[in-house]
C-alpha cells in the first residue's frame, strides 16, 4: 500500500492510477491523516447502475405507502415559509 500527500497525489496522479490498475491500495494523506483511499472497483461495482439513473416505480411504490395529506402542498409550502423554515 502506498500513501501520497494531497500535493503529491496531485502532481503524481498518472502514476498513482497506473499502480491502482495494478490492484494496489492509495492513501492520500493531509498533514499526516488519512483521508482518502484509492482502490480498483470492484466487478460487482462496475455493473452497478449509474448513479444519475432514477428508480421511478420504486419511488412510485414508495410514494403509495405514504398517508395522505390533508393540507395542499402549496398550502403547507406557505404555512412553512409564515413559520420561518
Amino acid at each position: 500500500m502506498g500513501a501520497y500527500t494531497v500535493a503529491e497525489a496531485k502532481t503524481h496522479l498518472s502514476e498513482i492510477l497506473n499502480r491502482v490498475e495494478t490492484g494496489e491500495r492509495i492513501t492520500i494523506t493531509r498533514r499526516g491523516k488519512p483521508v482518502a483511499s484509492v482502490v480498483r472497483p470492484s466487478s460487482k461495482a462496475a455493473q452497478t447502475a449509474p448513479a444519475n439513473q432514477i428508480d421511478w416505480k420504486a419511488i412510485a411504490e414508495f410514494r403509495r405507502t405514504l398517508p395522505r395529506s390533508k393540507v395542499a402542498a402549496a398550502d403547507l409550502i406557505r404555512q412553512m415559509r409564515d413559520a420561518g423554515f
